[in-house]
């Protein structure tokens, strides 16, 4: 399986990819800054040189070309402002959904958040604006005849993997580790049944596999 994940220095984005490469899949990841293609290479990942918001359609959609999935990971975070948060988290999503439509690529799964679901408060200020972004990068995929799953994690830890969830299309609050997204999304990319779903994502007491079938 050939997968490209846009955000590919990404901290979730880097985990899945090792994942991925570790099951002999060919990896491409996006990446904005050329400083890092030694990064991915050390895990068995192929850096491509892509600037979500900036770089034109052409070059994305020649970027995915021939992949069987992507997994969009980017993001402005932290400390970016409002503004870039709807240029890459919505804008961004966007673009790569028009270049799988270009180039024939069926499979798509975005890394959404708690909190981005349609009508949810959202609050001010930049988180406001992250939610929001990332509420109409999902309305987009959904509406786009993709083959989508969106997956919205709850808060975001650096704990080694539990490789036990919850998932559900609505979830109390809580918290995973970044490892076992890494994990679950793995487990999405080659699960059919995931298709045209959307679930909230927190640790809990299921195995991934199990958890993911219950959808």
């Amino acid at each position: 399986m050939i997968v490209v994940i846009a955000g590919g220095h990404g901290q979730i984005a880097r985990a899945l990819g090792h994942l991925l490469a570790a099951d002999d899949h060919e990896v491409r990841g996006l990446i904005r800054n050329p400083d890092h293609a030694a990064d991915l290479e050390a895990i068995g990942v192929t850096p491509v040189v892509h600037d979500l918001e900036r770089d034109g359609a052409g070059a994305l959609a020649e970027a995915v070309s021939g992949a069987h999935a992507v997994v969009f990971a980017a993001g402005a975070g932290p400390g970016s402002g409002a503004e870039r948060k709807y240029t890459m988290d919505r804008d961004g999503a966007i673009r790569l959904i028009e270049a799988c439509r270009q180039s024939g690529v069926r499979r798509y799964v975005i890394v959404s958040a708690m909190g981005a679901k349609p009508g949810a408060a959202r609050g001010e200020g930049d988180f406001g604006a992250y939610l929001e972004a990332k509420a109409a990068a999902d309305e987009a995929l959904a509406a786009s005849g993709l083959d989508y799953t969106i997956v919205r994690p709850g808060r975001l830890t650096d704990e080694p993997a539990h490789e036990l969830i919850s998932a559900a299309p609505e979830l109390p609050p809580g918290s995973i580790p970044r490892a076992d997204v890494a994990l679950t999304l793995r487990a999405v990319i080659s699960e059919p049944a995931t298709n045209g779903v959307a679930f909230d994502l927190i640790s809990g007491p299921t195995p991934i596999v199990q958890a993911l079938a219950a959808l």
